[in-house]
C-alpha cells in the first residue's frame, strides 16, 4: 500500500489495509509487495504529478516483471479516471474514492461491515487520526475536493466512540480528529452542529490523553467548541483552521463566506475564550485578481496576528472549480516571491514566540528517537507540521508514547530544545 497526500488519504489507507488483513491478506505500507495499491492525492498541481509519477514508477516495476499488478485510488483516480485509464492503460484497474468494497473484490477481498474501527496503523501506536465526516458541501472556489469526495457525510458519533475506544485499547493516547470540515460535523445527522457533543463523548473514553481539532472551517464557527475546549483538559488547546486569505474582496471571490472584519472577530474570540489557545491557518498566495495591494494586507495581517503556526501554498489553477473560469493572472515567479515574502515574517513570529517558551516547563509526548534526541511535542503541535521538541538521548531512556514533564532551555523557529524534569 502506497499512500500519498492528506491525513484523510493516510486513514483511508489504513481502513484498506485493515480490511485486506481481515481476509487474510498480507499487507505492508510503503515497502515493496506482489501487488501495488497506490492511494492517490488529486488536490493541486505539485500533489497530482507526485501521484502521476509515482503510478508511472510502479507501471515501470510491472513491466519489468518485479510487480504483479498495480491498482490506483483515491482523489487523483476518482477525478481523472478515464484520462488515466486512456493515458496510463497498464495499470489494472482504477478505483474512486467511494468504491472500498469494488477495490477489495478486486484484490479478491470481501467487504467486511462488521470492522467498525478496525485499522491498521501507519502512525506510531500513540496517536491516530479519527476521520469524523467525509466529503465536503462548501462553495470555495479553488478547491476540487467535493469532486473528488462528494458531498459532506457525518459519521455517527456512536461510530467513532467505538473506533476510539479500539485505538485506546491498542495504546492511543492521541487522537487527530480530520475532515474536510470539522466545525459541519452532524449537521446531515443531528439536523445541528454537533462536534461539541462529540468531542464531549471522546473526553470519556479511558486512555484517550489528548484530543487534536485539525481542519475548522471559519465561517458558522459554532462557538460551543470553545467553551468545551476551554473546560475539557483532554482537548489540546490547539485549532487547525484554513484561513486562505484576509483581503474581503479576495475572500468573496473565493466564496468563503466572511469578510476581514469577520475573521479578525473569530480570531480574537478564540484568544478570548480559551487563552493561549495555539493557532494554526494556512494561506494560498497568487490567487487570481490578488493585487500588490491585496497581497501587502495579507502581509501586515500575518505580522499583526502573530499565528502560532503558519502555512502558505502557491494558488494552483484547477479545472471544474469555480475559479477556473477566472484568469490566473499572477505570474509563478510572483506567486512564490509572496510565499516567500509571508513565511519569512512567519518565520520571525514563530522565533519570537518560542523565545518566550525558554525557562518553561511542558508536558511532552514522546513520538521518536533519531540521532542523538529524543523527539517529542507539546500540546500546541501536531506531528509532521508543527514544532518538536528535542531532548539530548544520553543518560536518559524515554519510551515512545510516553508523557514527560520537559524544561525549555533553548530554542529556534521550529524546534525547542530541553531536558527532563520531575
Amino acid at each position: 500500500m502506497i499512500t500519498l497526500g492528506c491525513s484523510k488519504n493516510v486513514y483511508d489507507s489504513e481502513v484498506i489495509m485493515g480490511q485486506l488483513i481481515a481476509n487474510g491478506k498480507e499487507v505492508v505500507h510503503e515497502e515493496s509487495g506482489d501487488i501495488v495499491v497506490i492511494n492517490t492525492c488529486g488536490f493541486i498541481e505539485n500533489a497530482k504529478q507526485e501521484s502521476i509519477d509515482t503510478i508511472l514508477r510502479f507501471v515501470e516495476a510491472k513491466e519489468a516483471g518485479k510487480v504483479e499488478k498495480v491498482f490506483v485510488t483515491g482523489c487523483l483516480s476518482e477525478r481523472y479516471k478515464p484520462e488515466l485509464q486512456k493515458e496510463i492503460p497498464n495499470v489494472d484497474q482504477y478505483f474512486g474514492t467511494r468504491e472500498l468494497p469494488m477495490l477489495l473484490k478486486a484484490l479478491g477481498a470481501d467487504y467486511k461491515h462488521e470492522l467498525v474501527g478496525e485499522r491498521l496503523l501507519t502512525t506510531p501506536r500513540h496517536y491516530a487520526y479519527l476521520k469524523i465526516a467525509e466529503g465536503c458541501d462548501r462553495p470555495c472556489s479553488f478547491c476540487a475536493i467535493p469532486l473528488m469526495r462528494g458531498n459532506h457525510r457525518s459519521t455517527p458519533i456512536e461510530e467513532l466512540l467505538k473506533e476510539a475506544k479500539k485505538l485506546a485499547k491498542n495504546g492511543t493516547k492521541e487522537l487527530i480528529l480530520i475532515a474536510q470540515d470539522l466545525t459541519y460535523y452532524g449537521l446531515d445527522l443531528y439536523k445541528k452542529r454537533a462536534l461539541a457533543d462529540l468531542l464531549k463523548e471522546l473526553v470519556k473514553v479511558d486512555g484517550i490523553e489528548w484530543i487534536r481539532l485539525h481542519y475548522a472551517f471559519p465561517t458558522g464557527f459554532p462557538q460551543d467548541v470553545l467553551e468545551v475546549i476551554k473546560s475539557e483538559p483532554k482537548i489540546c488547546n490547539y485549532i487547525d483552521i484554513p484561513l486562505q486569505h484576509i483581503s474581503t474582496s479576495v475572500l468573496t471571490s473565493m466564496r468563503r463566506g466572511t469578510t476581514k472584519e469577520k475573521t479578525n472577530a473569530l480570531l480574537a474570540s478564540f484568544r478570548e475564550k480559551v487563552p493561549g489557545m495555539a493557532i494554526r491557518t494556512t494561506l494560498i498566495c497568487g490567487y487570481p485578481g490578488e493585487t500588490e495591494e491585496d497581497f501587502q494586507e495579507m502581509k501586515n495581517w500575518v505580522a499583526e496576528q502573530r499565528f502560532d503556526r503558519l502555512g502558505c501554498f502557491t494558488y494552483s489553477h484547477e479545472e471544474n472549480t469555480h475559479a477556473f473560469h477566472l484568469e490566473d493572472n499572477v505570474p509563478q515567479e510572483v506567486k512564490e516571491r509572496r510565499v516567500e515574502e509571508i513565511m519569512e515574517i512567519q518565520s520571525q513570529v514563530s522565533w519570537e514566540l518560542n523565545q518566550q517558551k525558554i525557562g518553561k516547563v511542558f508536558k511532552v509526548l514522546i513520538d521518536r528517537k533519531e540521532g542523538d534526541f529524543f523527539v517529542g511535542r507539546t500540546e500546541f503541535d501536531s506531528p509532521d507540521v508543527d514544532n518538536e521538541v528535542l531532548i539530548p538521548a544520553e543518560n536518559i531512556y524515554l519510551p515512545m508514547g510516553e508523557f514527560v514533564n520537559v524544561k525549555i532551555n533553548d530554542a529556534s523557529e521550529f524546534d525547542l530544545f530541553g531536558e527532563v524534569v520531575d
